[in-house]
């Protein structure tokens, strides 16, 4: 059986890829994608790399008839998704949000760090989109969609993502100081900034350039504190680098008293806690995860070492549009389609 998508916000970075993913998908057609900005104007005059792949054209989001889709991505900005995701939801449209508006959980944290929440029912009801690591949501949401009902999925962040798929084994083995702070110092490429230019991220001041940003305040902190259990206790520091795509956490976990793996065990146990998730892969000691191994995939590659001051050195590499955004949003649709999680991102990145 075939699955119409459609795609709202299609024209930007993280709505391209999901055109990109859609248009190869095995068992979602793409029906859809919307751009006001754009609307009438084929896909592939403003993206030539669609030449010959499709001859959609962008349509307006009032427009189109996303209610006769069965899955619809929103790839659009925070504030947007919460007023967007009610009305496809009561017309038994199944959600699949790229934006934050359904990732937290509390709606007063929601409020402190964006906005006061204006669907805090459907927040409550929506699973949190991190398939190696809230895998239970998503076969609940799965399990009520094939029940008849509209779901609502909140897909995690890019920063999120990497910084917990590389803390999260260790963290949940008890080998973590549960009072110490953890440090992720995390760095993306230009392309999670978004599509439109600005003084950070116009080309002739992100080449040639790194700098932090957000430094205490990035809003994917309470994020990352809600998956990994360590409210009050992170300290995030996200980074530019001059990169198209690709993002990079290193995250520094103080080694709960008393533990003192050597760090060919902590492999073993990253091992034996992703055995079960085919688009993760763990390093072997002494081998670190690289971005440009990642770039254009919906993988995510994790590397973990002791340090001998007593700490634990995590690494993830995504693409922070792959399993950063689209592809994610894509990995958690297949699941509550009750579909292979890897169905249509078997892609693997180029070599050199």
């Amino acid at each position: 059986m075939t699955y119409r998508a459609g795609v709202v916000g299609a024209a930007g970075f993280a709505g391209i890829e999901l055109v990109r993913i859609l248009t190869r998908h095995p068992e979602f057609e793409l029906a859809a994608a919307t751009s006001d900005a754009l609307a009438g104007t084929p896909i592939a005059q403003v993206y030539p790399a669609f030449t010959g792949v499709t001859d959609l054209a962008f349509s307006t989001h009032e427009g189109t008839d996303l209610a006769a889709c069965d899955v619809v991505f929103l790839a659009v900005p925070h504030k947007a998704a919460m007023g967007a995701a009610p009305a496809l939801i009561e017309a038994g449209v199944t959600v699949i949000d790229l934006s934050a508006d359904f990732r937290l959980k509390n709606p007063a944290v929601y409020e402190q760090w964006y906005a006061p929440h204006t669907a805090p029912d459907l927040l409550a009801q929506a699973a949190f989109g991190l398939p190696e690591l809230t895998g239970d949501e998503l076969a609940a949401a799965a399990e009520r969609r094939a029940a008849g009902e509209a779901v609502l999925v909140g897909c995690a962040g890019c920063y999120p993502t990497a910084t917990s798929l590389a803390a999260a084994p260790a963290i949940r083995a008890g080998l973590v100081d549960g009072a110490a702070p953890v440090v992720a110092d995390a760095v993306s490429g230009v392309t999670g900034a978004g599509k439109k230019a600005t003084e950070r991220t116009h080309f002739c001041f992100a080449n040639e350039n790194m700098e932090a940003y957000g430094v205490g305040t990035h809003r994917h902190t309470p994020e990352i504190e809600q998956i990994l259990g360590l409210q009050g206790r992170l300290v995030f520091t996200p980074h530019l680098a001059p990169l198209n795509r690709g993002l990079l956490s290193t995250v520094t976990l103080p080694l709960a008293p008393g533990a003192a793996p050597a760090t060919e065990e902590l492999v073993a146990l990253y091992r034996d806690f992703y055995a079960a998730s085919p688009l993760v892969s763990v390093m072997d000691a002494g081998v670190q995860p690289r971005t440009a191994s990642v770039a254009g995939t919906c993988r995510a590659q994790v590397g973990v070492a002791v340090h001998p001051a007593g700490l634990i050195v995590a690494t993830g590499a995504i693409d922070n549009l792959g399993k950063g955004a689209a592809g994610q949003g894509v990995q958690c649709a297949n699941i509550v389609f009750g579909l292979p999680e890897t169905c249509g991102l078997e892609e693997i990145a180029n070599p050199v």
